[in-house]
């Protein structure tokens, strides 16, 4: 299509906004594996998950039936202070790779959580407002899901009280006293707050932590107190339901223009964003009414699509959360401190996981200086500064452009800009002195997390 008649950025009428969340297991031929009771072994009920889960999120995470739910009209007025968010055309990004590829991104750092994570946040944090709740507790890597969780309780008045990975709470401290702003109560993990964090500190001394780690803290804490729940920013089915308004309102832009994406890419750590990318999308390609390549990027650091096993696992290092059958490197795999992104989660999202061995989605892992490498060079052509999480799929974005450039396909290229990373600045500092070096974990090492898997 000539450029000249598509907008450097698409913006969707809010008419045109979802008002209801495409749940993708209901079109999905092999269903994910049900999550089941680390005591029994068994399919976890909804009685079991609602002593940890909001009830109403709980039905959602079980529903693989329902292909439409929707929209409260309270979050979808909340949704509209930022909603719907830009699809943009990356022109001049085409121009300095000089590549024939036509590269979209649909940007979701326009809120002052400064990521997708507000679309999961607002829903949860609504249901426990519904369902009476004084407040929630949660985990955060990099910060971004504590971020809008934190903004999300402070609209609907719950208490939030926020794990946060011990390094991250110490290089993200400007993203740690946003959460603080909004009301949250934060603690570095593991803490000595907890049993569980208090025997991960033991048996690991001087470990900084994982996000395995903080779910344990999490869930324990929200077990104990009356009138609290735990609510997740990741890997569960029911965050991937409400990313979905990503990919509905990105596919909604593209036809309306009459375009079709050949690749669509997405960073990976547990899965959120990227399931919700591509939800529409996989949805036409399971009914066979359309094709499209779709690659999940993750950090060479933590390559659990990769270089991990599809097995059930525990979902948290402590052992108290339901195990998942998903792609995990184990559950007590840490990855390495001098991993900038928040793309640390041990395992992959079952969903997600389940179309991984199905051959309806591939995988690739990329070095960490690689990634900021792209991040600069976006953020120099383009204006935006990415979060080290997005940079990952803008790095396997510009690798396609330039194997387009070599080919000379003109391959359309849609890819998720999850958020800005003005809170990343230590990390970005770190690559900018040459102190940035890249990492990936050993055979023995994961052999030695794998080797704890459960017996299922």
């Amino acid at each position: 299509m000539d450029k000249h008649k598509v907008p450097y950025k698409i913006y969707l009428e809010e008419v045109e906004m979802p008002k209801a969340w495409y749940n993708l297991r209901a079109d999905m031929v092999n269903k994910p594996a049900p999550l089941l009771n680390p005591a029994t072994l068994e399919p976890c009920t909804a009685e079991e998950l609602e002593k940890v889960f909001c009830s109403e999120l709980v039905k959602q995470e079980l529903d693989d039936v329902n292909p439409y739910i929707e929209i409260p009209e309270e979050i979808r007025n909340f949704y509209r202070m930022y909603r719907p968010s830009p699809l943009v055309r990356a022109y001049c990004l085409e121009e300095k790779l000089k590549t024939p590829a036509k590269i979209y991104y649909k940007f979701e750092g326009n809120n002052t959580s400064g990521s997708h994570k507000l679309n999961s946040a607002i829903a949860q944090a609504y249901f426990a407002k519904e369902q009476g709740l004084k407040g929630v507790t949660t985990e955060t890597g990099a910060g971004q899901w504590g971020t809008a969780l934190s903004m999300a309780c402070a609209y609907f008045g719950l208490d939030c009280k926020v794990y946060m990975v011990k390094v991250s709470y110490e290089q993200k401290p400007f993203r740690r006293e946003v959460m603080r702003t909004y009301g949250a109560d934060v603690t570095p993990s593991p803490s000595m707050d907890t049993e569980i964090g208090r025997e991960i500190n033991a048996n690991y001394p001087g470990t900084t932590g994982s996000l395995g780690c903080a779910i344990s803290e999490a869930v324990e804490k929200a077990t104990s107190m009356a009138d609290y729940k735990y609510v997740l920013g990741s890997v569960l089915n029911l965050v991937m339901l409400h990313q979905s308004v990503i990919g509905l309102e990105a596919k909604a832009a593209m036809d309306k223009y009459g375009i079709k994406p050949d690749i669509i890419i997405g960073s990976a750590g547990g899965g959120s964003n990227l399931g919700g990318l591509i939800a529409p999308f996989m949805g036409e390609k399971i009914k066979g009414k359309a094709d499209y390549r779709i690659i999940a990027v993750e950090p060479e650091s933590c390559p659990s699509f990769t270089r991990g096993k599809y097995a059930y696992d525990f979902c948290d290092t402590g052992h108290v959360a339901p195990l998942a059958k998903m792609c995990t490197l184990g559950s007590e795999f840490i990855p390495a401190a001098n991993h900038a992104g928040g793309l640390r989660y041990h395992g992959m999202s079952a969903t997600l996981s389940q179309l991984y061995v199905d051959g309806l989605l591939e995988a690739v892992s990329v070095p960490q200086t690689s990634v900021f490498e792209a991040a600069q060079e976006f953020a120099r052509v383009e204006g935006i500064l990415p979060a080290p999480e997005s940079a990952h799929a803008i790095k396997a974005a510009m690798d396609e452009a330039i194997k387009c450039r070599e080919t000379g396909e003109e391959k359309t290229i849609l890819f998720g800009l999850t958020g800005t990373g003005y809170f990343d600045m230590v990390a970005y500092k770190k690559f900018n002195d040459k102190e940035m070096e890249d990492y990936a974990p050993s055979d023995e090492e994961i052999k030695k997390a794998l080797e704890k898997l459960p017996v299922v």
